[in-house]
């Protein structure tokens, strides 16, 4: 298998191009698979590695972690994978289990089988913002330490606790309110713009409140919307205006979580802390419940108990990313995911 080749996307240095070349189509190990790729999603973290130089520490390196497509192999001690399964699963960036590329190595444990009623694309929009939203809420390391909707005694556990979730309409966002909803909580409050408001509320969404709106006007929002303290924020966006807003919307003895690094400091008293929270399975902190949550994954896609996010299809294969990453920088993509096909590389 390992001499046959394969198109990849190439960033060649830190902070460098992004170039299309050719690489080994690898094998699968013990727990793993082999995946031949028709669609990868791509995410904000994407070219924030080519601006930072983070998570990569040898070039040239090869981006992306959402991927769908069809088992091609099975590695060993692999159980409820055969060939020919339409599956989807979570990467990591190491060159072989990286997803912008035309075959990757998948580890099994965090990669379910496509329910029939859903495509590559769709399915391709879900795991890093489904494992960030998860991890964020239910990790007792990365995360609020919730008791997660997917053990017996989870779900509705929150039942009338209201929730903040800053930027729903963000592919983290919307899948925050969907696990806020099985969790119980309720009001399930979120801000984003006004043209995402009915999408968020068919999600589980109980209010909303205009992203645009100025602190003032934000107070006076949420204290129409509840009363009661609310003990738990979760930003989507987490960039230092939304970081502030929600800092000044919780209650004492609450927590925020974060997707990026926090610039609101915890030593400003109330018993307040500010939790980092960082979505891939592949960190040991993660992967018990990581491994747990996958097992259901794709039961509630085909349920309809959790819906995937919006798409926008990339032209040209591989050759298409790095302009959707420029665009993703420019903040110019909104409720949906940007998503390629490998396949297609001429």
């Amino acid at each position: 298998m390992t001499s046959q080749q394969q198109k990849a996307l190439f960033l060649e240095s830190k902070q460098g191009k992004f170039v299309v070349g050719h690489r080994d189509i690898p094998s699968p190990a013990k727990g793993q698979l082999l995946i031949k790729i028709f669609s990868t999603a791509l995410n904000p973290v994407d070219y924030k590695v080519q601006q930072t130089g983070i998570f990569v520490d040898k070039y040239p390196a090869i981006l992306g972690v959402d991927m769908a497509g069809v088992v091609e192999d099975v590695g060993e001690g692999v159980q409820n994978f055969a060939e020919g399964d339409k599956v989807f699963s979570h990467g990591n960036f190491s060159d072989d289990q990286s997803s912008f590329q035309q075959h990757s190595i998948a580890i099994a444990d965090f990669t379910s089988k496509i329910p029939p009623n859903f495509g590559f694309d769709s399915a391709a929009t879900v795991p890093l913002a489904f494992d960030t939203a998860s991890v964020g809420l239910y990790s007792q390391q990365l995360g609020a330490g919730l008791t997660p909707p997917w053990v017996e005694s989870g779900q509705g556990k929150y039942s009338g606790k209201p929730i903040l979730i800053m930027g729903g309409s963000s592919s983290v966002g919307s899948f925050v309110i969907q696990l806020s909803r099985l969790s119980g909580f309720s009001p399930i409050i979120t801000t984003a713009s006004p043209a995402h408001e009915s999408h968020l509320k068919s999600l589980g969404a109980t209010d909303f409140i205009d992203r645009h709106a100025s602190g003032d006007q934000f107070a006076a929002s949420l204290n129409k919307i509840t009363k009661q303290p609310i003990e738990l924020v979760y930003d989507a966006i987490s960039l230092p205006e939304t970081q502030k807003a929600a800092w000044a919307a919780l209650s004492n003895n609450g927590t925020l979580v974060l997707t990026l690094q926090p610039v609101v400091k915890e030593d400003q008293g109330k018993g307040r802390r500010v939790v980092p929270t960082y979505g891939s399975p592949h960190a040991q902190a993660n992967y018990a419940l990581c491994d747990a949550s996958w097992r259901i994954l794709g039961k509630w896609l085909q349920d309809g108990v959790i819906k995937p996010t919006d798409f926008e299809l990339l032209p040209n294969g591989l050759h298409g990313i790095p302009e959707g990453l420029q665009r993703l920088k420019a903040g110019e993509v909104s409720g949906k995911k940007l998503v390629a096909h490998p396949q297609e590389t001429k």
